[in-house]
Order: C-alpha cells, then sequence, then structure tokens
C-alpha cells in the first residue's frame, strides 16, 4: 500500500503515476494499456505508428509523398488508441503524446480526440492552439508539457483568453529526461531555472498571480524521477501531484519495442549516455551505439556539407516542422531522426538511435512488468510480485 493522495484528471482518479510517451513505437498500446490497467495514466507516442504495422508500411511504398505518410499514420493512431482503451479495460487513462514540432501535430491532435483518446498531452513547443485544436472535445484532458516558469505562464494567459485551463502540466527537467530536451543547448541543461523545487515555487506564484486554484491543475514532475525517494520528495514535500516517468517504463516486459531495445536501454552505464544536438536543434540524449560514435566523430563533416535537399528524406519527407537534414541547417542535426528511431525500435543496435533519460532504472538491467515497477516506484518494494494484482 501506499500513502500518496490520488491524481485527479477529470472524472479519473489515479495512481500518482504517469507513463512518459516515447516514439517511435516505444510506448503504443500495449504499453500504455498496462500501465492503465493499474489504474495509472498510459501515454500513447503519436509519432510515426505505421512502423507497427506490416499492412500500413506496404501502402507507404505505393506513394512517396507527405500527405500519404500522415494519411496511414493517423489510420495507425486510430488502431493504437482503439486497442489501448479496450485492453485497459476501463481502468485508468489512456493519453496521447503530440509533438509540437513535427509538422502533422494538428491532425494527429484531431484524430486522436476522434479516435477517444482521454487526454492529449503535447510537448516539443509551446502549444498555445491546443485548446482551438480541441475545441469540438471538451470531455478531453489537455495536458501541455513544459520545463519552466515562464513557459506555463505563456501558456496559462494564452489559454484563459480562450476559456480553457489546462487539466495538468507536465514539468519536465531538460538535464534528466530523455529525447527532445527542453533547454537551448547542452551547456543550458543543467540551469537553475529548472530546477524542479524552485519551477514549483515560481509556478504557484503564477497561479496567485492569475487568481487560479493551484489544486485544480496537477503539477507532474518529469525527468530522473524513476527512484522511490525522489517520488517520495516530490510528492510530500514539494508539493507534486503526480511523476511521469519514460525509461523505466520502456523497458518493462510490456514496452511495446524490441527486446534488443530493452536491453540497449536497461544495460547502459553513465559512460555510456552522451549528449548531442538533435535534428531539431534542440539537445538530446541517448546512449551511445556504433551508429551515434559514427556520427559523432563525422558531425563536423556532415555539419559543413549541410544543403537544403528535402529528397535525403527518405522515410517520412516532412517529419518535423525544422530538421537539420532536411532543411540543410548545419548547426544542428544532421541524420534523419525518423529512421534512426524506427532502427531502434526494431532493434537494431548498429543504426539506431536509444534516447534515454540519464538516471539509473530501478532494477538495473533486468527487464520485469510494468506491475513490479509501478510497485517499487510508490512502495520501494523490488520484490517480483508472485502473484499479479492491480495496484489502487
Amino acid at each position: 500500500m501506499h500513502s500518496y493522495p490520488p491524481l485527479r484528471i477529470k472524472d479519473h482518479t489515479l495512481l500518482p503515476i504517469v507513463q512518459g510517451g516515447m516514439g517511435v513505437g516505444i510506448s503504443a498500446s500495449r504499453l500504455s494499456a498496462a500501465v492503465a490497467r493499474e489504474n495509472a495514466l498510459g501515454t500513447i507516442a503519436s509519432i510515426d505508428l505505421r512502423h507497427l504495422y506490416p499492412d500500413l508500411l506496404e501502402e507507404s511504398k505505393k506513394l512517396a509523398s507527405q500527405e500519404h505518410y500522415d494519411r496511414l499514420n493517423r489510420i495507425a493512431l486510430d488502431r493504437e488508441i482503439k486497442k489501448a482503451l479496450k485492453q485497459a479495460d476501463g481502468r485508468g487513462m489512456i493519453a496521447v503524446n503530440v509533438m509540437k514540432a513535427v509538422s502533422d501535430h494538428a491532425a494527429l491532435v484531431r484524430q486522436a480526440c476522434e479516435s477517444g483518446a482521454q487526454a492529449i498531452v503535447m510537448g516539443a513547443g509551446l502549444p498555445l492552439e491546443l485548446p482551438d485544436l480541441t475545441k469540438d472535445h471538451p470531455d478531453i484532458a489537455l495536458i501541455p508539457i513544459l520545463s519552466e516558469s515562464r513557459g506555463i505562464q505563456i501558456v496559462l494567459k494564452r489559454w484563459m483568453k480562450k476559456n480553457r485551463l489546462p487539466d495538468a502540466i507536465v514539468i519536465e527537467h531538460p538535464n534528466h529526461a530523455g529525447g527532445h530536451l527542453g533547454a537551448v543547448t547542452i551547456d543550458d541543461l543543467g540551469s537553475a531555472r529548472f530546477s524542479f523545487s524552485r519551477v514549483l515555487q515560481e509556478t504557484a506564484q503564477v497561479f496567485r498571480q492569475l487568481e487560479l486554484e493551484s489544486e485544480k491543475i496537477p503539477l507532474i514532475l518529469a525527468g530522473g524521477m524513476a527512484n522511490f525517494r525522489k517520488i517520495r520528495t516530490a510528492l510530500l514535500e514539494w508539493g507534486a501531484a503526480a511523476v511521469q516517468i519514460g525509461t523505466a517504463f520502456a523497458v518493462t516486459r510490456e514496452g511495446d519495442a524490441h527486446e534488443n531495445f530493452k536491453q540497449v536501454l536497461a544495460g547502459a552505464h553513465d559512460e555510456d549516455i552522451v549528449e548531442f544536438i538533435s535534428v531539431a536543434g534542440l539537445p538530446a540524449r541517448a546512449v551511445m551505439t556504433p551508429y551515434l560514435r559514427k556520427y559523432l566523430q563525422n558531425e563536423q563533416k556532415l555539419q559543413a556539407s549541410a544543403k537544403a535537399d528535402p529528397r535525403r528524406c527518405v522515410q517520412s519527407m516532412n517529419c518535423l516542422q525544422v530538421c537539420g537534414l532536411r532543411d540543410g541547417i548545419s548547426k544542428i542535426g544532421q541524420f534523419c531522426i525518423d529512421q534512426r528511431l524506427t532502427d531502434a525500435f526494431n532493434g537494431d543496435v548498429r543504426k539506431g538511435l536509444f534516447f534515454r533519460g540519464k538516471d539509473p532504472l530501478p532494477f538495473g538491467p533486468q527487464i520485469r512488468s510494468v506491475y513490479d515497477t509501478i510497485q517499487y516506484l510508490l512502495t520501494a518494494n523490488t520484490a517480483p510480485a508472485p502473484a499479479h494484482g492491480v495496484l489502487a
């Protein structure tokens, strides 16, 4: 048993655990439903889910166009949401993570709403228009991902003009989370302005200035939180409503990715995890694999020869609004993020990019269940469950 207050979002009463969205295909219907069955919030990452379906991949070969790929990805998202809701069996909550940085983000939001997702989580940019995109679906929860109080204040003020407030806010610490981070440069990752305690205090002040009731907008901390002691501090001392966790769930038995993917993430040591600039120009964090080592060795040469050429995007065309490879932006990443993430999803250690948070995982290199993971996060109990139960 745990002693934490529940996370309340809309009419859902949940465990204070949120599973972060991880693409391409790392957190899809299987993982998100497993988390939801434990009465927590599971998240489907909306990016390029067609790779989960052989029929959609075959259809992709018939026409190389952005519109065609986007349509197939929305079909895949619809399938994954409906599967997750069915497998969750009415427990927990199923959210869809949509990156603001992708060109098709508006259509993905609309598809998630139409397919029955219970929440939209949006990061990788300020989601200022999210209330407009979801205005025909007032029952869906809206959860922006932000990293500092200034961004929170901007979103709140803009949303209040639309008569809408976030149903929760994820506060992501760039120096601990994996994937697309909220800092501008690598040197900026450790800035004091991202400190959880500082952001929580400043956000409380923003709520007071805007005359908002803070208890109505739960604050969820993300980045380096897969640790019982950190969670206890966050929930009982700092006043956070919940924590969001990614990598620790990615390596569970129910995780949607290939077993090689899980082994790479779970087996990584501190010296194996490196930070670099992604194709979108933001810092990213990944495990040092043969591909990443070779890329970093040749990065300066690749950047020096950068040129705008859409033909270099052979897999997902205009997947990001800004892409170093496609747009010829020499100062940022010169690789196709969709290709590298797809290779990682399929367990290709030679070619894949394996993003992860930099903090230790609860069970080290062990691959355990979602149940065991949540049990540890809330109670510090590391013993395997003798028989599956449902946490409440």
